[in-house]
This record gives C-alpha cells, structure tokens and sequence, in this order.
C-alpha cells in the first residue's frame, strides 16, 4: 500500500523546473571549440591558453587545438594536451568544431573547410575585406562573431579594452625604440633627464589607448598634449591619470602646432561604424621635425594621418617627409603570450556560459549585450553598419530570434 502511495504521489508531484526552460542545456551533446593555427605571418596570439581550456574542458566543453597553434604565444602542445584539449595536426579537422574561434580573419582557403550551420568567432578588420568575405560567409550559413563588436554587460567592449590597454602600454616602448641612434631616429632618450629638455608627445584620442600612452608618458617623464574630438573625453581622461596634462579639442590650428614641436605623435582616434576619423593631412606631417616618430594605432580602421599606410611587424616602418611611420594594425601581437592571456580571461567565462545555455544561439537569446557582436546568423547579416556599408539585405537579430523561440 505505501509503494502505491509514493507511486502515486510521484506521478501527481509537480517536478518541473522553475527557471525558464531556456536556462537549461537542451541536449546533452557537449559544445566542441576548434582552435585553428593562425597562417597570417603578422598574427603570433591565440584566444585561449592551456589555463583557460583545463577550466573549459572540467565544465563539459570539447577543445580541439591544431598541433603549433600556441607556439608563437610561447604555449606548447604539451600543455595544451596536458589542460585535456585533443592535438590535431589537420587545418581542415580543426574547422569541423561547433565553434572556431581564432584571431585573423578567414583566408580564402578556410571558406572552404568551414562547416555550414557552425559558429565563427574572430577578429573582423574591416579595413582588409571587402564584400565578397561576407557573401560568402553568408553562403556558408554560419553565426558569425566579430571580436570588436562583442560587448559586456555594461557596455563596455572588453576585447577592445584589453587590446587597447596593450596598445596604449606599448607605443610608448615602440616610440623609444625608434627614437634611438639605433633606428636612425633623433637619437633622444624618451622621456627626460635633469638639464635635459623632455620629450613631446603628442596623443590624438583619449580613449583606452590614449589613456595607458598618457600614464606610460608621464611615468617616463614626457611632456604630453591630447586631443580629443569630444570635451568629455578630455576630461575623463584627465579624471582617470590623475594629474594635470595638456588637453584640446581637435582643431586646425592648435593640433598643427602641436604637431611641429612634437618628437613622438601617437594616433588613436576610433570609430565606432567604420573609418578612423582622418585628422592629420599630409601638410602637417611635412610641417613635423625629421626623424620623428609617429605611431597610427588607429591604422586598421584606415589611420589617423593621411600619410600613413599598413605595415607589419617584419617591416613595421617606412619613411615619409623624413618622418618614421609606424603603421603595423596589430601591435598586440607584439606581446602575444601577455595578448593571450587577457583574450583567455574574456573568451573562457562566455564559452562556459555558452555551455550552460546549450548553445550560442541561446546565449544570445539570453544577453543582448552579446548579441553586439553578431554580424550574421543563419545566411542572414544581423550587423546594421555593414549592411549598409556593402550594400547587403539586412535583417534584424532580435526578430529572428523570437521567431525561432
């Protein structure tokens, strides 16, 4: 009689969960993540290190990496094997994974290995395509992800932000380097000496690159001007170093001044739909000292200065009016295991997640705020700007989400 009472009771009790139905794992196939070795000769980072793959694999992921993907970012297979990733040695096997996730965006040859129905997620450089890359990632019914669009919860860009911080840490080691005797530059000591006049330098933006050149800048002893299209940009700046700078807004007359006393310019100004604003002609760089430096962080959405044109890292400078232009797109990559270790601590928690919520579509179901980064989903361009810009049918993400659900 009890055995049929807890029958009973058992099937009248209500067990269903909840949460909403869309906060569970709809299948109990586990998400498998192909990491691809980078064949662009400028990129050296990797999006996830052994650290980041132990934590994935022991929260039910799948990792396939391809055998030397991380070596550049001083990662070994061995600790990629050891974190429990799977060693493969075929660029087209690792493309055959739910999600590819890498730095560089496809060459011609990887359109070719992509799964259909699978999930992109790498950098865009919108400066180096041109429509046919999208036709044809739409042709490939994929999800694609663009790193530069991906936001967090508050808005923020968190890619972008770890980047620029690298960046803006950077330039300042890079202008040093080519201020040398060494390099042919002036052959001045970033910075300043007692009895010695410092160096000038000179930031165009006061966004995340802006600010860590500005702190770099002054911890070396520099006189530093910024300028900023935008009033607040200027004065958060001034907020976040702490200390009094020189700051303007952009325009003709003070900047071309600035500009011929400086030793060191450093150009950041983004967009956040396309170009980088160009606001240095080649008449002010003419106007500039020979032999001073300039770096165009701002150089893969087009640059800051109208001279300037893309280098890379194995010949990142060419002379123009006797003035060092350093125009390489991915200066982070100059520092990749340091890269790579910041784009692990974004990439791991939102794959985790990506997990619980049994796939990327869920998970941009559930957070708008990485639905950013999605620029086509399912032969359809879901990013507005870009349709726009190429001319492409567009169709809006949200719709097409809700009508799935």
């Amino acid at each position: 009689m009890a055995s049929e009472t807890i029958k009973e009771l058992t099937k009248n009790t209500a067990i269903a969960p909840k949460e909403s139905p869309f906060a569970i794992r709809k299948d109990e196939k586990s998400i498998s993540i192909g990491l691809p070795k980078e064949l662009s000769l400028q990129e050296n980072r990797i999006a996830l290190t052994p650290e980041a793959v132990s934590l994935l694999t022991k929260n039910g992921l799948q990792v396939s990496i391809e055998s030397g993907a991380g070596d550049k970012s001083n990662f070994s297979d061995k600790a990629y094997a050891e974190a429990g990733a799977k060693i493969v040695y075929s660029h087209k096997e690792v493309f055959e994974n739910d999600i590819v996730l890498k730095i560089e965006p496809l060459i011609e040859e990887e359109f070719d290995i992509l799964s259909p129905n699978s999930t992109l997620i790498s950098t865009l450089n919108i400066t180096s395509l041109n429509v046919d890359y999208f036709r044809k990632l739409l042709s490939k019914n994929i999800t694609a992800l663009a790193f530069e669009y991906i936001e967090d919860k508050v808005g923020q860009m968190p890619i972008i932000r770890a980047m620029s911080e690298i960046a803006g840490s950077a330039v300042l080691l890079i202008a040093a380097e080519y201020l040398s005797s060494y390099h042919l530059g002036k052959g001045m000591l970033l910075g300043g000496i007692t009895g010695v006049p410092p160096t000038k330098v000179v930031v165009l933006g006061a966004g995340t690159v802006g600010e860590f050149a500005v702190r770099t800048a002054i911890g070396q002893g520099a006189e530093v001007k910024v300028f900023d299209r935008q009033l607040y940009r200027l004065q958060r700046l001034q907020y976040m170093v702490g200390s009094r700078i020189s700051t303007s807004i952009i325009d003709s007359e003070n900047l071309k001044k600035a500009l011929e006393d400086a030793d060191v310019v450093i150009g950041a100004l983004r967009s956040d739909i396309g170009l980088a604003p160009m606001v240095v002609t080649e008449e002010m760089v003419s106007l500039m000292k020979p032999n001073s430096v300039i770096i165009d962080v701002s150089i893969d959405q087009g640059g800051c200065f109208e001279t300037s044109r893309m280098t890379s890292h194995k010949e990142p400078i060419f002379l123009k009016h006797d003035i060092i232009h350093y125009c390489v797109p991915n200066i982070a990559s100059r520092f990749a295991h340091t890269a790579s270790i910041a784009l692990s601590n974004i990439f791991a928690p939102f794959l985790i997640k990506t997990e619980g919520l049994g796939g990327v579509t869920e998970m941009m179901y559930h957070n708008k705020w990485f639905m950013k980064g999605v620029i086509c989903h399912k032969g359809s361009m879901t990013n507005l700007n870009l349709a726009k810009k190429y001319n492409l049918k567009y169709k809006d993400l949200g719709l097409i989400l809700s009508a799935r659900f």
